[in-house]
């Protein structure tokens, strides 16, 4: 039995289900995980991959935080299929020693030159000397400082903005060249590291404020206790704090001291359709400032990575464009260099382990824009997110058409909260859902993926079969922040 939530091991399977599985068991999507780097960026020793995060304590077990489209059982559990943090580390630079100009040979009075009485040099000589001796100083000073600023240190606010690339006025506008050399600067590496390891994700600017979009599996290691460096496009680095984050959406917002970076523009994910081009810009392996291209395969796809306490509800879109670890939390742009979709996710083969790593089959899977607007604005006006459920507990182990409403919760508590939106529409334990506005749903994660994707306060159509019969009923969602 299982809140509508928590549907359980209902994961989404895009190559259907091998006649030797059992419903309901799980699915081979994970999040986009994070991988060792490659040999040659990090010489050092790996710390140890993340432990699993202690679950959160207490809830109100009315506040719809088991209820219909709640993330209720909250814990940072790893998530399925994802690999441990690895380190991650930029490749080691050294700085080449200044070259000061060598002094010319001290000379003796040529030996036919009439012998005179020596002097010592006059005023002017050494005033013109030491003026230039102070010129030298100063050029070689500037010149050091120019360069240790062009590095770059952590929390360095000083330092200029990453600037575009050549593209942008060497190819017309809405190519791929074009819109990566407009989009890149905009884009981060997050390089995070805590008590139990490290690893590295992408983001990018949301505003002109210091506001990075990236997923919450990114950060959710470190967001209490250590440190997040943000690593902008032009080799700088700033430190990074998390202002907000929703497991449920798999979103977060991290703050850096700047307000000189721009921000990509949000597009409608409303508008995108199947077969239009899009590309994927981040951070792959950690290897900044990649990008890839594709079209959209697919939309409104119910994924749900992640185990049952750290689970995740998307309605999302699906590309080929390659997504690889790394890839998370780095943006989704149309050929007009919007942001669509925020990349979370990808799938994995048929027969891999949940625990191996994964990468790129082709089969990537990104938030729409029109969640990612929703969500981050409430994360940076609140820290967190609301989210809109029905309030009924699911039959996990129901296995027909639809989705059925439990008997009972969990230590005898009714299956339908009451003054719920399911329970001021009518709904009653044991009905079986069978859609939700007009869309079949066929497991419990489809159900609570289609309530996710609406608003707190949105009326919805479900259709519903109760003693042989079926009818619609509607209701208004509810909002619950669990």
């Amino acid at each position: 039995m299982t809140s509508e939530h928590e549907p359980g091991r209902d994961d989404w399977r895009p190559w259907g289900r091998p006649e030797d599985e059992a419903p309901g068991d799980p699915e081979p999507t994970a999040e986009i995980p994070q991988t060792p780097a490659p040999v040659w960026a990090s010489p050092e020793s790996t710390p140890a991959p993340y432990a699993t995060d202690a679950p959160y304590a207490g809830y109100d077990p009315y506040a719809d935080a088991r209820y219909a489209g709640d993330a209720q059982y909250a814990g940072d559990a790893q998530y399925a299929g994802e690999a441990q943090y690895a380190a991650t580390q930029p490749v080691p630079t050294t700085t080449a020693a200044a070259a000061y100009p060598a002094y010319p040979p001290l000379t003796t009075p040529s030996e036919t030159e009439p012998t005179r009485a020596r002097r010592g040099p006059g005023w002017g000589a050494l005033i013109g000397v030491s003026i230039a001796v102070a010129l030298l100083a100063g050029l070689v000073g500037g010149l050091l400082g120019g360069a240790l600023a062009d590095r770059g240190s952590p929390g360095t606010s000083g330092a200029p903005a990453p600037s575009v690339g050549a593209g942008a006025t060497t190819r017309a506008n809405g190519t791929v060249a074009n819109i990566a050399a407009r989009a890149t600067p905009s884009v981060v590496t997050l390089q995070v590291s805590g008590a139990d390891g490290s690893g590295t994700g992408s983001g990018w600017v949301y505003d002109d404020a210091g506001h990075i979009v990236t997923n919450n599996h990114v950060v959710a290691g470190v967001a209490d206790d250590g440190e997040i460096t943000v690593v902008l496009a032009n080799g700088q680095q700033v430190d990074g704090t998390v202002v907000g984050r929703d497991k449920s959406y798999d979103l977060a917002v991290v703050k850096v001291d700047r307000t000189d970076l721009v921000p990509l523009t949000l597009g409608r994910s409303a508008d995108v359709v199947v077969g239009d081009e899009v590309i994927a810009v981040g951070a792959p392996l950690g290897l900044d400032s990649t990008v890839t291209a594709g079209i959209v395969s697919a939309l409104d796809r119910p994924v749900t990575p992640g185990e049952a306490d750290d689970q995740s509800y998307i309605n999302a879109i699906q590309t080929d464009a390659a997504i690889n670890p790394g890839n998370s939390g780095g943006p989704l742009l149309d050929m007009q260099g919007q942001v669509i979709g925020v990349n979370s996710a990808i799938a994995t083969a048929p027969g891999s382990s949940s625990s191996a790593q994964s990468g790129n089959i082709g089969v990537g899977f990104a938030i729409p824009s029109d969640q990612v607007r929703s969500t981050v604005t409430q994360l940076i006006e609140t820290g967190k997110a609301e989210h809109p459920v029905i309030g009924v507990f699911l039959d996990s182990s129901y296995t027909g058409e639809g989705v059925r409403i439990a008997d009972e919760g969990p230590n005898g508590e009714p299956a339908v909260n009451p003054d719920g939106p399911a329970d001021k529409a009518g709904l009653q334990a044991g009905d079986v859902v069978i859609a939700f506005d007009g869309k079949p749903v066929s497991a419990g994660g489809d159900l609570v993926v289609a309530i996710r994707a609406r608003t707190v306060g949105e009326k919805v159509t479900l259709t519903i079969r109760r003693s042989g019969s079926e009818r619609d009923v509607t209701m208004v969602l509810k909002g619950s922040a669990e």
